[in-house]
């Protein structure tokens, strides 16, 4: 009898690594996104790597740790589950979840197609939304992603379809009823993610819409856009009631107090301006002025400064009010 010959071809396996040169604690390029959680200041680097930085109320911050598992730039990040949980956009095409205080990757979602370029969280759902270059937004259970396993690996998600062109900003309302979305189309789309249905359309700029920050009883929100102004919009008489022709340049970051009294503003000028919401002036009052094009804002615990990137690799620290106030 013949006997039978068994096969012993081995499997390949692909390993890939990264070789870096320098200080991990460094940026090496420009940094997208800077998110306050407490004392806690993360990064989201253009290196793909996002750091994570304790400051103190001296005003010191010290390097902590880096998220080293994104392939391309990180664009933007979260910070979820009263800071146990982080969420990151990148130009890999990917979003990963972490977990934070062991600063390792739990799970990686392959859903878009493009560039993802922005996140926004909404903590009274434990909802996250997702938007990028594909022109869909996806709308993510943080609780059911991070129960995720080797075993059950599956996720459904709602998707808002409507967007003609790429996306570049999100924002929405802390109980997670209402979502608002600028693209490249020059309009804003708002949403119930409730129904994931659109509710209305606005129109007002003339370029890009790059930022948007919504207040927290979702009935005003700004819009910052490459046409170098600041738009406020009232929700409930859908419409713009007041442009802020501050910037001579596009505005590519906004960021607002608690009580939406004030929002600093920021992006291609280099100029950071802070303006008061309440006092009827259209006219905001110069921070500082970096070095190179503003990419993010983000205030600090307290209110009492802001945290300012840029397309250079420093992040910088600045009062939160002019030093004539």
């Amino acid at each position: 009898a013949r006997a039978g010959v068994m096969s012993t071809t081995k499997k390949k396996v692909s390993v890939s690594f990264v070789i870096r040169e320098g200080d991990p604690a460094l940026n090496s390029s420009g940094v997208n996104r800077v998110r306050v959680h407490g004392h806690t200041l993360y990064s989201a680097g253009r290196d793909s790597i996002i750091r994570r930085w304790e400051t103190t109320s001296q005003g010191e911050c010290h390097y902590n740790a880096s998220l080293e598992h994104h392939t391309d730039w990180v664009n933007d990040v979260i910070v979820c589950s009263n800071g146990k949980t982080l969420m990151s956009a990148s130009s890999d095409t990917t979003l990963k979840v972490w977990d934070a205080d062991k600063s390792s990757c739990l799970s990686t979602l392959k859903t878009h197609r493009d560039y993802v370029k922005c996140l926004a969280y909404a903590p009274g759902r434990e909802l996250v939304a997702s938007a990028g270059l594909d022109r869909h937004i996806y709308l993510w259970d943080v609780n059911t992603l991070t129960a995720l396993t080797t075993s059950k690996n599956t996720v459904t998600t709602s998707t808002l379809t409507g967007h003609k062109d790429s996306v570049y900003s999100v924002a929405i309302t802390e109980d997670g009823s209402l979502l608002i979305s600028g693209s490249t189309e020059k309009v804003i789309r708002v949403w119930d993610p409730r129904t994931a249905k659109p509710e209305m359309k606005l129109k007002g700029h003339s370029d890009n819409v790059r930022a948007l920050a919504v207040s927290a009883d979702g009935t005003l929100f700004l819009s910052g856009s490459s046409d170098s102004t600041v738009r406020l919009w009232s929700l409930g008489q859908q419409r713009c009631v007041e442009t802020f022709r501050i910037h001579e340049e596009g505005v590519w970051a906004l960021a607002v107090d608690n009580c939406f009294q004030r929002f600093y503003s920021a992006g291609r000028d280099q100029k950071v301006y802070v303006t008061e919401l309440n006092v009827g002036s259209q006219e905001g009052d110069l921070l500082c002025s970096e070095d190179a094009p503003v990419l993010s804002l983000a205030l600090g615990e307290g209110e009492d400064s802001i945290w300012v990137s840029t397309t250079k690799s420093c992040i910088n620290q600045w009062p939160a009010y002019p030093s004539s106030s």
